[in-house]
C-alpha cells in the first residue's frame, strides 16, 4: 500500500509517497515565496492587453493576472489567489499566475497537509533514504536516469521537459522501456507542462501503441498525449502548477546540496560536535542563514562546525563526528 512520509527539515520540507519501498512521488517545500492556493493582498501594477492580462505586485513578489477583470484600473488595490507558482528558468524565471478574488487573505496549505502525511518515524529510521531519496536527488541533479536495458537523459528547456531514451535493447523493447521509465520518472519528479519522449525510430503502428501504452500504464490521469509518430516522438501535457523538483535542484544546485548535508548531518552517528566540510559556495550557504545551523544544533544536541575545502566538487560534502 502507498503511504505518504513528510519530513520537516532544515532549510526545506519533504514529502515522498512510498510503494513497494520505492518512491513514486516526491515533492520539496521551499520557505517563502508564492504558493498555490495562496490569497494575498496586492495592487494591479501594469495593465498589459486591457481586459485580458496584467502584472500584479505584492509583498515579496510578482505574479501575472490572467484573465484580469476589465473593470479594473491601474494601481488599485486587488486581492489575488495564486494559481501557479513562479518557476525557476535559467535566464528568465517564470512569474507566478493568478486570479484575482474576493477571498479573505490566506496562507497556502502547507505541504504536509497538501499529501495528507504524517511525520516521519522517530530518529534510527529513515525511510527517504531506504527508499532512494538522495538516489532521486541526484538523478535530479544530473538528468540521468537508469533503467533495466537504457537510460533517460532529462534535459530542462525553456518550451519543455525532454527525454532522450538510449540503450542496448531492440528497438521496440527499448521504446516501451524508456516511455516506461519516462512516465516514472515524470510522477516521480512532479513534471508539468509540455513534456517530450524521444524515442527509437518505430516503423510498425503496434510497437507505437505498445511504447504509448507502456506510458499510460505507469503515469496517472489527468494529461493529455500524442500519439508516437514515425521518428519516436511523444508529446505529453500535464498540469503544471509548481516547479518540479528538477526544477527545483537545478536551478539552486548549491542550496540544494547544502540542505542535504544538513540532513545527513541531523543523522550522522557518533558522539561529540559535527564538522561539516565542503566546498566553499555550499560553507558559504550555511553560513548565510545561520538558523539553519541553530536548528542543527538543536535537534542533535551538540555543536556544528564548518570547514570548506576548496578541493572538493559540490556533492562531495561528508560529516565527521568527534567521536564516532
Amino acid at each position: 500500500m502507498a503511504e505518504w512520509i513528510y519530513e520537516e527539515g532544515i532549510g526545506e520540507n519533504r514529502a515522498i509517497l512510498v510503494e513497494d519501498g520505492r518512491i513514486v512521488e516526491a515533492a520539496i517545500e521551499l520557505p517563502g515565496g508564492s504558493r498555490l492556493g495562496a490569497v494575498l493582498p496586492a495592487r494591479l501594477a501594469e495593465i498589459h492587453v486591457p481586459g485580458r492580462r496584467g502584472l500584479a505586485r505584492f509583498e515579496g513578489g510578482e505574479a501575472l493576472i490572467e484573465p484580469l477583470p476589465a473593470h479594473l484600473t491601474q494601481g488599485q488595490a486587488i486581492r489575488i489567489e495564486i494559481t501557479r507558482e513562479p518557476i525557476p528558468e535559467r535566464g528568465r524565471p517564470k512569474l507566478a499566475r493568478a486570479r484575482t478574488t474576493e477571498a479573505p487573505p490566506r496562507d497556502a496549505p502547507p505541504l504536509a497537509e497538501r499529501v495528507g502525511a504524517a511525520a516521519a518515524p522517530p530518529p534510527g529510521h529513515d525511510p527517504f533514504e531506504e527508499a532512494g531519496w538522495s538516489e532521486l536527488l541526484e538523478e535530479a541533479l544530473s538528468g540521468e536516469i537508469a533503467f533495466r536495458g537504457g537510460a533517460l537523459r532529462m534535459s530542462l528547456t525553456p518550451a519543455m521537459t525532454l527525454f532522450d531514451v538510449d540503450g542496448a535493447l531492440p528497438p521496440a523493447a527499448l521504446a516501451a522501456a524508456g516511455a516506461e521509465a519516462a512516465g516514472r520518472t515524470i510522477r516521480r519528479m512532479d513534471i508539468g507542462g509540455s513534456i517530450g519522449i524521444d524515442l527509437p525510430t518505430l516503423t510498425g503502428k503496434a510497437e507505437r501503441q505498445a511504447a504509448a501504452a507502456a506510458l499510460d500504464a505507469v503515469l496517472p490521469q489527468p494529461f493529455e498525449r500524442t500519439g508516437v509518430n514515425g521518428f519516436g516522438f511523444l508529446q505529453i501535457v500535464r498540469r503544471r502548477s509548481r516547479a518540479s523538483l528538477a526544477e527545483i535542484v537545478q536551478a539552486d544546485p548549491v542550496g540544494a546540496a547544502a540542505r542535504a548535508l544538513l540532513r545527513q548531518a541531523e543523522r550522522s552517528s557518533g558522539a561529540g560536535g559535527r564538522t561539516i566540510t565542503a566546498a566553499p559556495p555550499i560553507i558559504a550557504r550555511i553560513e548565510a542563514n545561520p538558523s539553519w545551523l541553530d536548528t542543527l544544533s538543536r535537534r542533535i544536541g551538540m555543536a556544528v562546525s564548518l570547514q570548506a575545502d576548496p578541493g572538493l566538487a559540490i556533492s562531495a560534502g561528508h560529516v565527521h563526528s568527534r567521536h564516532a
